[in-house]
């Protein structure tokens, strides 16, 4: 193993590695939190009243900077850049989160529905408004009653020919609109999700325009508002809670890029199966998937910032006789605590800035190029990037907290935010389990002819519709281990146990072994249970720990390539052998996590899997006189890292 010094590291140029092509955009961003700094202050002495005007205020500066509107059309005053407007919002995660998710419900959800969803007519109504702040918005989907299942929304939006109008209900309290960003206090307009009603007929669930409040700030006619109270977290944020009451809107206000009604009341689609056209229309809203994944990412960052500089200055016990206390990472448990995690926050952001660029070219992609199987693809890899790294965030920041002690228990030290804030970002934008099902069912197979729905209920349909056959018919279950069997060598006793332990090549082919083992296996439990009769929601439940395993093990298998393929991008030098060095940990880190089932399989031998272990340690050992440069990397402002403890 070749070490690399602290003094060998060039940081600008490992932050021009990380921040990528948009590295303008980023320092653009991070010089307007240094200049809105004292948000990290309000969050803590405001009342929550004026803790939210200061995040209305910062949203409305970052506006006029035009930082919010890079992925809009440059006609309306955008940038034309999805991009652009990724690594914007990624890059605001460094501050107050309370600022980044009213920022992602203006300019991600409202408005991105809007571009979406709706047509010329609505781009030219609410777009240079929008993108200026000038109207406020919010997005309204989840209600109390159902989250994740939208198909199954109780809102109606009932088309009346008399009026050329649609008449929104809400026809009990589990179908109010529930946890809507900017409804308790700053939305004048909502994007509302309702089912479409025509002659007595749904015609599933669509999207609407509908204002909310007056220009004098009252609720509209027929609209009853109610603040959601505290939260965990995000407190600078007004959620809020909406009814509908009657109210009328133009027919027009129906955002209508995949269905229109016309004035006498026929409906009309390009898209014939409704469920397909239904899940095009949600598929077009994927930016604030990939968004809410890569703030998760940010956040990580700046705890792993903290955590580090701390463990560098704090001093903690001393070798016996010794009248000098030992730094905190020179332990080598401190450093198990963070390097991995280090680690793979370094293989979380390469797998967000692949799956950006993938978004991007995406968006620029006519509807006619891009195949149905690359939308899904894009899809599934929004959703499990999503998963991985927001459960990241939320186990990085705790480890990083109680790696500072009970220093960062402290307000001050910014830990509590960090923990408070991104805990939701595990179940918005969708329950990460969720997403993880629907990542294995495109791993089962491509494309259908037909959408199914993107939840439990969607699956239990695919098992009983027999779709898993597909794989079957495909590959033989059989035949499918028995070259996954050669794929890799099993673990042998005989061969010397650290041989190869640094080849990427090995750590490439055993997570490519594990992914298709484990999906070579949901699908023959599925089967087998299908053949035996069944009931296809049963045989669904006994095999989903088997389904998310293979889930998991797709994403962290995405999260190494798109590593190995960075490091292959860059110049021979320290850098180069120091983000190699990141690599190695991620994915021995990884494997390691998993040891048992690659033992339980024969992919690893007792003592291969110690060699593992040995590995790992010692890697966090060469690890340390790097870590500082590492986190200096990431071009946190000082003013957004904040913390007492370093300063």
């Amino acid at each position: 193993m070749s070490r690399v010094d602290g003094s060998d590291i060039d940081v600008p140029a490992l932050t021009d590695l990380l921040d990528g092509k948009y590295a303008d955009v980023r320092q653009l961003v991070r010089k307007n939190l240094t200049e809105h700094a004292d948000i990290l202050d309000a969050a803590e002495q405001l009342s929550r009243a004026d803790y939210r005007q200061r995040v209305l205020d910062v949203v409305l500066m970052m506006a006029e900077t035009g930082q919010s509107g890079m992925g809009f059309p440059e006609e309306y005053g955008g940038g034309g850049d999805v991009g652009a407007s990724v690594a914007a919002f990624e890059t605001l995660a460094l501050g107050d989160l309370s600022v980044v998710t009213k920022a992602g419900v203006q300019f991600g959800l409202f408005g991105g529905a809007i571009l979406q969803l709706g047509t010329k007519p609505h781009h030219d109504a609410y777009l240079q408004d929008l993108i200026r702040c000038r109207l406020v918005g919010c997005f309204a989907m989840s209600e109390t009653g159902h989250g994740s299942n939208v198909q199954a929304l109780g809102t109606t939006a009932t088309y009346d020919p008399d009026t050329d109008e649609f008449v929104v209900v809400t026809p009990d309290d589990a179908s109010r609109k529930d946890y809507i960003g900017n409804a308790a206090d700053h939305g004048r307009a909502a994007v509302v999700f309702a089912q479409l009603v025509i002659g007595g007929l749904s015609q599933g669930v669509h999207a609407f325009v509908v204002p909310i409040r007056d220009e004098d700030g009252s609720p509209a006619r027929g609209v009853r508002i109610e603040d959601c109270g505290p939260k965990i977290g995000l407190n600078g944020v007004d959620n809020g809670r909406l009814w509908f009451d009657e109210v009328r809107i133009p027919r027009t206000s129906l955002l209508n890029r995949y269905a229109d009604v016309t004035p006498d009341g026929e409906y009309v689609s390009p898209i014939e199966n409704p469920d397909r056209r239904f899940f095009t229309m949600l598929g077009t809203l994927i930016q604030g998937r990939v968004c809410v994944g890569g703030a998760a990412i940010n956040a990580s960052k700046v705890a792993l910032a903290i955590a580090v500089k701390y463990g560098l200055v704090r001093r903690q016990f001393g070798a016996p006789g010794s009248d000098t206390e030992q730094l905190l990472l020179d332990y080598g448990m401190h450093q198990r605590r963070l390097f991995p995690m280090l680690a793979r926050t370094y293989a979380l952001h390469f797998a967000q800035e692949r799956l950006a660029a993938d978004l991007h070219d995406g968006f620029s992609t006519t509807e006619v190029e891009a195949s149905e199987h690359d939308r899904r693809a894009l899809e599934s890899r929004a959703a499990g990037t999503k998963a991985l790294g927001t459960w990241h965030a939320s186990n990085t920041i705790q480890a990083c907290r109680e790696a500072c002690g009970g220093a960062g228990y402290l307000s001050v030290n910014r830990f509590d935010a960090l923990r408070a804030d991104t805990d939701v970002f595990t179940t918005f934008e969708g329950d990460n389990t969720v997403l993880l099902q629907l990542v294995a069912k495109g791993l089962l197979t491509d494309y259908r002819d037909s959408f199914e729905d993107l939840d439990q209920l969607g699956l239990v349909r695919f098992v009983a519709s027999m779709a898993v056959e597909t794989v079957i018919e495909r590959t033989s279950v059989h035949k499918l281990l028995e070259r996954l069997r050669d794929a890799v060598p099993a673990g042998d006793s005989h061969v010397d146990p650290d041989a190869g332990l640094l080849d990427s090549g090995y750590h490439l082919s055993l997570m490519r072994w594990r992914e298709e083992h484990m999906l070579a296996g949901v699908a023959r439990r599925l089967k087998r249970g299908m053949d035996a009769g069944g009931d296809p929601a049963q045989v669904f439940s006994t095999c989903q720990d088997h389904v998310i395993g293979a889930a998991w093990a797709h994403v962290e298998r995405l999260m190494l390539e798109a590593f190995t393929e960075k490091v292959a991008s860059m110049d021979d030098g320290p850098n180069r052998a120091a983000v190699n060095l990141v690599g190695n940990l991620y994915a021995l880190s990884a494997i390691e996590h998993d040891r048992a089932w690659f033992m339980e399989h024969g992919r690893l031998s007792s003592a291969r899997s110690k060699a593992v272990t040995r590995t790992v340690n010692e890697l966090c050992r060469r690890m340390r006189p790097i870590c500082e440069q590492l986190v200096d990397a990431f071009d946190i402002p000082p003013a957004m890292l904040r913390a007492e403890i370093i300063s």
